[in-house]
């Protein structure tokens, strides 16, 4: 039997990189997988792909800044697989840039799609995952950098989702609910852009990186996100994990 046979996922940002690969990873656990974004045609790509292996999910196309499409989302999983176990919220814009040059509209944007939309999403998949929901928030290693010149609106967005997750966790959970987050490297189209548009910071990034790669979608980050999710993560909760070979240092 697979190690979370029947239980039913949410994974926002779906349609490629960490979400898909986090997708693809619950699905061959045996979940069954509600896979949301803004593009549907990458989203039926996902489900296209999981149903060839053997899986079950469905595209819900969602703008996660918006909260009736949040609520629409719920919804359709609750009513399609008649349940909800495990959240993962993924999705994000990505207010890069130095303070000076990144405008209000960008921030905002980084804002309502990062810890607004975690928020939300959380607070409606809340009665749903009453008694063994497991969430799963991700965040960056932006804010542990070295040289934060460029990096401050994307890590003040991420670090206001860290702090969200650990209240979930101690608030929920003795409802049985566990919210931890993660903080990957992995081969997403955003990181490979960034490497191609910074070759020489992205050579220095690499070599940062005590394992020497940047990790697999699939096999290295969402594959850490089913142990979490697993009966031997149980007592995993309220932590945030850097899942990027060893580069970051948390203490």
């Amino acid at each position: 039997m697979k190690e979370l046979e029947g239980k039913i996922a949410i994974v926002t940002g779906a349609g490629q990189g960490v979400g898909q690969g986090i997708a693809f990873a619950l699905s061959a656990a045996g979940v069954s997988v509600v896979v949301a974004g803004r593009t549907e045609e990458k989203l039926v790509q996902t489900v296209e792909t999981i149903a060839s292996r053997g899986g079950k999910a469905i595209a819900v196309a969602c703008n996660v800044k918006n909260s009736e499409d949040l609520q629409h989302l719920v919804s359709v999983c609750v009513k399609h697989f008649g349940g909800l176990n495990i959240l993962v919220n993924n999705a994000q814009e990505v207010p890069n840039g130095l303070l000076d040059d990144v405008t209000d509209k960008a921030f905002t944007a980084g804002f309502e799609s990062g810890p607004l939309a975690t928020l939300r999403l959380m607070k409606l998949a809340h009665p749903h995952l009453l008694g063994d929901g497991c969430i799963i928030n991700l965040a960056s290693t932006a804010a542990k950098r070295w040289d934060m010149s460029g990096y401050g609106a994307y890590a003040a967005v991420k670090e206001s989702i860290r702090s969200l997750t650990r209240a979930a966790a101690c608030e929920w959970g003795p409802e049985g609910i566990r919210a931890n987050v993660i903080l990957p490297h992995a081969k997403s189209p955003g990181l490979a852009g960034w490497m191609e548009q910074n070759p020489t910071e992205a050579a220095a990034f690499q070599a940062s990186i005590p394992q020497r790669r940047v990790g697999e979608c699939e096999e290295d980050i969402g594959r850490f996100v089913v142990q979490l999710c697993s009966e031997g993560s149980s007592y995993i909760n309220g932590q945030t994990i850097a899942v990027d070979g060893g580069q970051a240092y948390l203490g």
